[in-house]
């Protein structure tokens, strides 16, 4: 029978467990904990083998609300220790640092459970085989039919006592199934994907769309940037076709809801990971949505602001996340969901009381409460808020439009606009007094990839140098702190007096390639220095040596070597974040013509082989790398602009140039340095000059056609508006 003995960080005293010493804001959030806590190591691997004890793995992430309340239940808890610490070794990961530990075992979760989630917990034989796993288990036997936390731990080391063979043997089986189910093989056909996939696509988007709240699929949605680069696409290569319009139409409309729900914080701006609420509209965004709303302009410059003011840090990168939980007042015990942006209704009019114009009745409290759906007793579903955190409690939701809201009251649309302006210039000011979220200042590279090729695109297209400027300063810091010896680091973390630390130095993983190669590139396409597709290039070139698949095709998450990561996965579906491999394959169709690389296309062809019965059968699943077999499907439109990069007349026609939604343009600057980059590997670059020496001409190619050269912004809108230079 299972014992509860005592461990090392049970003996309620209060001292530090291994934790301590990770740099892992996730981890270090359990480093009290009474659990005797190991990090990812093969010191808790050999321990498990000398004592020969199970290995109980949780994985999680700072800003996870249910981590939150699985640590607060069990993992606070002395006596559900004193079981973990006789009978485990308890191992913690951060499922943001250690992606490649979380997909092995979220792929066993899955498979056996159907579904996957954070946090994740999962019972490991002593050479890391799974044996049995889940995410949220309640304490005890009460919750929505989970069986309770404490039970299982003792059930399962009883059973591991009584006879470890039968687990031993069953994790060696589960393993050779995972590893079977989860290879990619390259289809028979020798045929790439076509149209039918696109199309294919394109209608289980439409099929699955849901009119009222926007969106895809029923609640809970987490939107993916990828449907929206997808239906932007598609529709930007068939602009007069009916189905291209509906693409458009249901990109806007949710784009639209998401701004206007809960998911949007409309008092200081910035979006969610998720939203739930009473109506069903549930809605959640993931890290990379910048790059996915980026033809959405409204959205990004939200965000933007967002993220500079909140999660740039002193040295240039980017944080991760603000935590979904805090404290509800400065004298509390316990955090609460969502504390930090929610509001009573008694506090919105005590803080609104005042009239919305000088010898009006109406007060700003009154505009406030109707536009933005602010209800006596609150707006939160109670069904949706197991814990109660969210009692009578508002999350703000914009349910009409400004224009409506002042017919309302008898306001002109400027009147209301400005209530409101004001209303939340109030709240925000009395929400900055409010115990703010935690904020987990790890600094991803792949997320930090995403923030700055975001940040590049939106500056180049709004004309807004500041947003070019901090798109270089992070990617300086990749550069200075997370590129070493020519191999990108996972992650860095702010540390006292604004230093920088890289904690254990982790090596980057697929993703963190894929993203800051796309990152760069659009870093070259918004300033044209080439220094930035050069090391596009160096890194392209080291991924493909470090996880591409030289007999199947494809990438590997990690690259080899790691004897604790038991499956190479691949990545398969795109989903809050879009995969490595879609990712990938638009980075090699980009580079392969704007360096005069036909390798790179080759294996663009390859991944799209490799997914091919994916991309044929179920695309939804794929959006991203369906976007891209779109624009491999087109003529690359050729622009180049011949003048001296970073003049006022070179801006101006980038700036037309972004302005247009051209999904396979190749942008080159011929500026006359014959010695650079782009001239040594394109020869009739030497062939295009300015007239002037102040102005920058213009040259639109296409399929072995070319328009006459134009010498401003207007003449080169005006080329770029004619279908033949877009859609061939």
């Amino acid at each position: 029978m299972a014992t509860a003995g005592e461990g090392s960080a049970s003996d309620g005293t209060g001292k530090l467990n291994r934790l301590a010493s990770e740099k892992s804001p996730y981890l270090l959030q359990h480093a009290s904990n009474p659990v005797d806590w190991y990090p990812w190591s093969e010191e808790a691997f050999s321990v498990a083998k000398r004592e020969n004890k199970l290995i109980f793995l949780s994985v999680g992430y700072s800003t996870c609300h249910w981590c939150h309340v699985m640590e607060r239940e069990s993992f606070e808890n002395p006596d559900i220790a004193r079981i973990m610490n006789a009978n485990f070794i308890n191992v913690k990961v951060d499922r943001e640092e250690r992606p490649d530990v979380d997909k092995v075992y979220m792929t066993f979760v899955t498979s056996v459970s159907g579904s996957g989630g954070w946090p994740m917990s999962v019972w490991l034989t002593p050479d890391l085989k799974p044996i049995y796993g889940g995410t949220y288990f309640p304490p005890n036997n009460r919750y929505y039919g989970h069986p309770g936390f404490t039970e299982l731990l003792v059930s399962i080391a009883s059973q591991w006592k009584e006879d470890e063979g039968k687990f031993k043997e069953s994790g060696k089986k589960i393993m050779e199934v995972l590893d079977r189910t989860s290879r990619l093989s390259l289809s028979a056909q020798s045929d790439l994907p076509g149209e039918e996939a696109i199309a294919r696509c394109y209608a289980q988007l439409s099929r699955s769309y849901e009119p009222q709240y926007g969106g895809f699929g029923e609640s809970p949605k987490f939107p993916q940037p990828a449907n929206f680069n997808f239906l932007f696409t598609y529709y930007a290569l068939n602009p007069d076709q009916d189905d291209a319009k509906k693409s458009l139409e249901m990109a806007l409309f949710t784009l639209k809801k998401m701004d206007q729900g809960g998911i949007h914080d409309h008092v200081a701006q910035g979006f969610a990971r998720y939203f739930k609420r009473h109506m069903g509209e549930c809605w959640g965004i993931g890290a990379p949505a910048l790059s996915g709303l980026s033809k959405f302009m409204p959205h990004q410059i939200t965000m933007l602001e967002y993220s500079i003011t909140k999660q740039l840090f002193l040295c240039g990168g980017f944080y991760s996340a603000e935590d979904a939980d805090s404290l509800p007042t400065h004298d509390a015990k316990e955090k609460r969901e969502g504390a930090f942006c929610v509001w009573t209704y008694e506090e919105i009019n005590q803080l609104l009381a005042g009239p919305v114009k000088e010898g009006h009745d109406t007060t700003l409290a009154n505009v406030f409460c109707h536009h933005f759906s602010v209800a006596e007793g609150g707006n939160v579903n109670p069904y949706q808020d197991p814990h109660d955190e969210l009692k009578n409690q508002n999350v703000l939701i914009e349910h009409c439009s400004i224009e409506e809201t002042g017919e309302e009251f008898g306001l002109s649309e400027e009147e209301c606009k400005a209530a409101l302006t004001k209303s939340c210039k109030i709240l925000y000011d009395i929400r900055q007094k409010r115990p703010k979220p935690h904020l987990d200042n790890k600094m991803l590279t792949s997320w930090n990839g995403m923030m700055l090729g975001a940040m590049a695109r939106a500056g180049v297209i709004l004309g807004e140098k500041s947003y070019i400027e901090r798109a270089i300063q992070a990617a300086d810091f990749v550069k200075t702190y997370l590129f070493k010896d020519g191999l990108l680091l996972r992650s860095a973390y702010s540390v006292e007096d604004g230093q920088v630390s890289v904690g254990s130095s982790l090596e980057g993983f697929v993703d963190d390639y894929a993203w800051m190669i796309r990152g760069f590139l659009n870093l070259y396409e918004a300033t044209l220095d080439t220094s930035w597709l050069e090391l596009a290039e160096e890194l392209q070139d080291k991924e493909n040596e470090l996880f591409w698949d030289s007999q199947e095709a494809g990438y590997f998450m990690t690259k080899a070597g790691d004897s604790s990561i038991l499956l190479r996965i691949k990545e398969d579906q795109d989903g809050a974040e879009p995969s490595a491999n879609s990712v990938s394959v638009g980075n090699l169709l980009r580079l392969s013509p704007l360096l005069d690389r036909a390798d790179y296309r080759e294996k663009a062809e390859a991944i799209f082989q490799l997914f091919a019965e994916r991309l044929n059968k179920i695309p939804i699943a794929l959006p991203e790398m369906t976007t891209a077999l779109l624009i491999h499907k087109k003529h690359p439109v050729q622009i180049i602009l011949a003048g001296k990069k970073g003049t006022d007349a070179t801006q101006k026609m980038l700036q037309a140039v972004h302005g247009h939604l051209i999904p396979s343009h190749v942008i080159l600057l011929a500026d006359e340095n014959h010695e650079s980059l782009l001239y040594n590997r394109h020869s009739s670059l030497r062939h295009y000059h300015p007239k002037k020496p102040d102005e920058t001409v213009a040259h639109v190619c296409q399929n072995f056609r070319c328009s006459l050269p134009v010498s401003n912004p207007e003449q080169l809108e005006e080329t770029l508006n004619n279908p033949c230079f877009v859609v061939e």
